[in-house]
């Protein structure tokens, strides 16, 4: 192959060098098991830069969803459950799954049915930013249910930096105004002030 990708034909080897010295290029054995093996007239340098370049815009635009936890005890108040909620949506949002536990203590391991509603209220209350992907088992004195977001990680990640972007945008610059003056006291504050 040429250096503009046309095709040259079946060529000797010396006749190729010769073409890649005259282009200032490179030749490439692109697939050497084939008869005869098939060459490219190319700028080695440039291919493998440019090769390095799309791994690392793959790598950076790679995102990797993580487990995280919430703990629940069975006998939860409504504003700790509260907290739970919306630490779990946070995660959720940012497309991470969520594992949710309940820990049981003494006679609590004898009522694992209270245990199911908790959490299948807890799967109701943040079914708008995730589904549950594994429904509630016992796993020893605990019971867990795992929740998967609705959008990968990576596409919560381009929605942050868009929204981000947006807002750096949105924002005015901050003009100074020069200081006023502080106002004259009146008589009655110097009255009050004096007594």
């Amino acid at each position: 192959m040429g250096p503009e990708g046309e095709q040259v034909g079946v060529v000797r080897i010396d006749v190729a060098l010769r073409l890649a010295q005259e282009a200032d290029l490179d030749l490439v054995e692109v697939s050497p098991n084939s008869n005869p093996p098939v060459v490219k007239v190319m700028d080695y340098g440039k291919f493998k830069y440019e090769a390095a370049q799309k791994a690392k815009e793959a790598r950076k635009n790679q995102a990797n969803t993580i487990l995280k936890e919430v703990r629940f005890r069975l006998k939860i108040d409504t504003h700790d459950y509260e907290t739970k909620r919306k630490r779990a949506e946070s995660f959720l949002k940012a497309g991470d799954k969520v594992k949710a536990m309940i820990l049981f203590r003494g006679r609590e391991q004898s009522r694992p049915e209270q245990g199911v509603r908790l959490l299948q209220r807890f799967a109701e209350d943040v079914a708008e930013y995730g589904v549950v992907e594994f429904t509630p088992m016992i796993d020893g004195r605990n019971m867990v249910m795992i929740i998967a977001p609705l959008k990968s990680k990576a596409e919560a990640k381009a929605q942050a930096v868009k929204t981000s972007k947006k807002a750096q945008v949105s924002e005015p610059a901050e003009v100074e105004t020069p200081a006023e003056k502080p106002a004259a006291k009146t008589t009655k504050e110097k009255e009050v002030k004096n007594a």
